[in-house]
């Protein structure tokens, strides 16, 4: 997985801090007395206190628990709220079953390796299930050179060649402008036509969204993926996404 150093991982340490904060001490006996309707004495409160925190020390792993717990919530209603952004392919930036009843999101920068390596998985995957459906989205993190790559890909999505354009570009090897070049003519796009629209505002418009969304996500680098309500931030096999598109559909 190729790190997205934009994103800290502190967000999730601070998660965490709230987390134990959670289980451990007031924040826990606030929660019984939320709940129950009532206010313990301080006696009382000092021996939850101290039953919750000798709970924590001898079940440590309730800890990692609950701080899974926050970030997958934060990260479905940060998916709820992008909703539309996340779901809606940009031209025909997408592979698969259009009315599919599970739909996979990969966030990708064409000088990601471990993207380059996962399309196959991805062919692999749309040809083994009839109902699927994969929608990508340009995180170009990586370097100036994926930034232009993402741009150029945009505007072949507009014009329904972005899978011309996507499966030329992985193959013509490291990211350069022959390589790009080369790509655009794969796809049968006209180099006078791209130059024009590639400077329209709402190519880079598009990016800068995808950008945004990954940092509320809190991807962590790329290929990251979205099902559902859950983000995963690494290279994945075939069998693990079909693991999660088969517990996606048994929640529909």
């Amino acid at each position: 997985m190729t790190q997205f150093n934009m994103i800290s991982g502190n967000r999730w340490l601070l998660l965490g801090v709230a987390a134990i904060s959670a289980v451990i001490g007031a924040g826990a006996v606030a929660g019984v007395n939320h709940l129950s309707g009532s206010t313990l004495a301080t006696p009382q409160r000092a021996a939850m206190e101290r039953v919750v925190h000798d709970y924590v020390l001898a079940h440590p792993e309730i800890i990692p628990e609950a701080m899974g717990l926050m970030r997958d919530r934060e990260t479905g209603r940060g998916i709820a709220a992008n909703r539309d952004a996340i779901l809606t392919p940009f031209g025909n930036a997408w592979v698969g079953n259009p009315n599919g009843d599970v739909t996979l999101v990969e966030y990708f920068d064409y000088n990601c390796g471990y993207c380059r390596s996962s399309l196959p998985t991805i062919t692999k995957l749309v040809a083994n299930d009839p109902n699927v459906r994969i929608i990508f989205r340009e995180l170009p993190i990586l370097s100036a050179e994926s930034r232009s790559a993402a741009r150029l890909s945009l505007v072949a999505a507009e014009r329904g060649r972005f899978k011309q354009f996507h499966e030329a570009l992985y193959a013509g090897g490291p990211i350069s402008d022959t390589s790009m070049a080369r790509a655009m003519q794969a796809a049968g796009l006209d180099p006078q036509m791209v130059q024009q629209a590639v400077n329209n505002p709402r190519i880079d418009a598009e990016i800068d969204s995808n950008l945004r969304v990954a940092q509320q996500l809190g991807m962590t680098g790329t290929p990251s993926w979205v099902i559902g309500d859950h983000v995963v931030s690494a290279a994945l096999p075939i069998e693990e996404l079909q693991r999660l598109i088969a517990k996606q559909r048994a929640k529909s």
